[in-house]
């Protein structure tokens, strides 16, 4: 009862229905034909963050790394940390993210970069001055040059990461103490205008993992002439210690979606071995543990894929290896290996959630097809000719009408 959707349901939104018509070169209909429609790529993007490019220590670690990556998702998120990536001023680490981005565009995935400003020791280099207007002006030149820099290559971005919690000051840092003064949303906003001035065509994102309202009344705040400055609503949904239950995630859906923008679950985490202590003490991932974590991320995400609001799920992380905090939630054992949770996914985003069809032309010369939202190939056979394909996008919100001629 809890459950808004099932896997392989019709409820499915991430659906839409659609006409393919087949003609001759004179443009009458072509009846008898039979039609194939096979899915290319999803629009929705099924992502993780990409943080161990290159980082696997062994060759046939990294290989699988990556090609068990690609064969299941075409999203993923690089790391901008600002105290990491640029440990001594003046020198950020182009030249990773430049390796990574052309790997991934190879590979057909989206980049999206995070976070670009975040009050954390992680976001917060140890080298910014004390002086308020002297951080303003490095912060707003670091997401400048950035996404300047990345403009066509990558075009997503976790601008600001969690302000709710400015006003607790949890982090002692120069960049929390000058936003903390400043106030959450000027805080936001201001970063968001010089973000958008950048690249006019960026998805720009807040992102936060308290999605109480304070969290709502920051976003609906952060508005110019009544329009919101940003793209699409970042939701964190970090389940080390319990995992959500369904109707928490379809009512926090339907919350933030009254914004009216498309909800990116931007970092999400099942474990599938247990808490040993408290903090970062984690064991290693079991069989029963492997189990649950399948069980509950596929319920996790059919409810999310078939919300109308959300357009993209992101994991934390990929492989065990690496993992933050140590624990175990990664779909890969840390041998990269594939953990039930891989398998059972990779059924779904390139099983049951991947348009595979045929049908009959009628005597209009027309097929109906009810196709995943993505890019898809059609392949015609004439009953006496050559096959006729085309490559189609099927888009939310659209009729969908597809004209092939023999």
């Amino acid at each position: 009862a809890d459950m808004p959707v099932r896997a392989g349901s019709e409820i499915v939104v991430s659906k839409g229905d659609g006409t393919i018509t087949l003609r001759n070169a004179k443009g009458k209909a072509i009846r008898g034909a039979k039609v194939n429609v096979e899915q290319l790529r999803h629009d929705f993007l099924f992502g993780c963050n990409f943080f161990m490019f290159g980082r696997c220590g062994k060759p046939e670690l990294e290989e699988q790394y990556r090609q068990r990556f690609a064969a299941l998702l075409n999203y993923c998120t690089l790391g901008f940390y600002w105290a990491s990536y640029e440990r001594e001023r003046g020198k950020p680490h182009y030249e990773y993210t430049n390796r990574v981005a052309a790997w991934t565009h190879e590979h057909d995935i989206t980049c999206k970069g995070h976070p670009l400003v975040w009050d954390h020791p992680a976001g917060s280099p140890a080298w910014l001055p004390v002086d308020p207007k002297g951080i303003e002006r490095l912060s707003h030149a670091r997401v400048r040059e950035i996404i300047a820099r990345y403009r066509g290559r990558i075009n997503p971005w976790d601008v600001v990461n969690e302000a709710t919690h400015l006003a607790d000051k949890p982090n002692k840092t120069k960049m929390a103490d000058w936003a903390a003064a400043l106030g959450a949303v000027p805080y936001v906003e201001e970063h968001l205008k010089v973000a958008r001035a950048a690249n006019p065509w960026a998805t720009l994102l807040v992102n936060d993992y308290r999605i109480g309202p304070a969290y709502y009344k920051i976003l609906d705040s952060l508005r110019d002439s009544g329009k919101l400055l940003f793209d699409a609503v970042g939701i964190q949904s970090h389940m080390h210690d319990g995992v959500w239950p369904l109707r928490k995630v379809w009512t926090t859906c339907d919350t933030y979606s009254k914004l009216g923008l498309p909800l990116h679950f931007t970092e999400s985490t099942i474990v599938s071995g247990p808490r040993k202590g408290p903090g970062e003490n984690w064991g290693e991932s079991t069989a029963e543990g492997e189990a649950r974590q399948a069980e509950l991320t596929v319920k996790f995400y059919t409810a999310l894929f078939a919300h109308p609001a959300v357009h993209a799920i992101t994991w934390w992380d990929f492989s065990d290896l690496g993992a933050w905090q140590g624990a175990p939630a990664g779909w890969l054992r840390r041998d990269m290996s594939p953990k039930p949770a891989y398998e059972r996914l990779m059924s779904l985003v390139k099983g049951e959630w991947w348009t595979k069809t045929e049908g009959t032309t009628d005597a209009r010369g027309e097929v109906k097809v009810r196709a995943f939202f993505g890019t898809h190939r059609i392949t015609a056979q004439v009953p006496a000719g050559q096959p006729v394909t085309k490559e189609v996008h099927w888009e939310r919100g659209k009729k969908n009408q597809f004209d092939l001629t023999t």
